[in-house]
């Protein structure tokens, strides 16, 4: 045989060495990946349910009135911060950061909304009078909100500190 040949031939089986060398490797590869993945598809639903577990244990008791659960609950004693949405509690933050009194503007600069549209004020006045009216914030008359902790009339049904006063004013001396 010509020696070019043979030279051709030893580089070919050179050559399909190498890409079989290559190729067991890859395959090795990928059945390692397939066990992995084979583990992973047994050991997820077990994870999903041990986390939804935990979750729903996690997950703060929403207070029932009538029924139906109430997204913001009355403070109390029992109840803390925890129970709260996430925008409630940083509304809360914002307003205990600012130390004073604060408008709703502010509290709106201090979360991004563009507050020279008036409509972009209303849903977080109305989120901030909800706190105010379950003893979250404490609503002055001039329409400023503090952080200061809210005493709650035990008889009072909305939670509401004016109710109390309100009774009281209305009371013959």
């Amino acid at each position: 045989m010509d020696p070019e040949v043979l030279e051709r031939l030893a580089a070919r089986h050179a050559e399909l060495d190498e890409l079989e060398e290559h190729l067991v490797k890859e395959f090795g590869e990928a059945k390692a990946e397939r066990d992995e993945l084979a583990v992973a598809e047994r050991v997820l639903p077990r994870m999903r349910e041990r986390t939804a577990g935990e979750r729903a244990a996690a997950a703060p008791a929403s207070a029932q009135i009538g029924g139906r659960a109430l997204l913001v609950p009355h403070r109390s004693d029992s109840v803390d911060e925890t129970a709260l949405p996430d925008d409630y509690r940083r509304i809360l933050a914002i307003v205990r950061v600012a130390g004073g009194p604060v408008q709703v503007r502010a509290v709106g600069e201090e979360r991004g909304l563009q507050v020279e549209v008036r409509g972009n004020l209303e849903p977080l006045r109305a989120t901030m009078v909800k706190l105010s009216d379950r003893g979250w914030l404490h609503r002055r008359g001039d329409g400023k909100s503090t952080a200061g902790p809210v005493r709650i009339a035990p008889t009072c049904r909305s939670g509401h500190e004016l109710c109390r006063t309100a009774r009281r004013r209305r009371r013959p001396r």
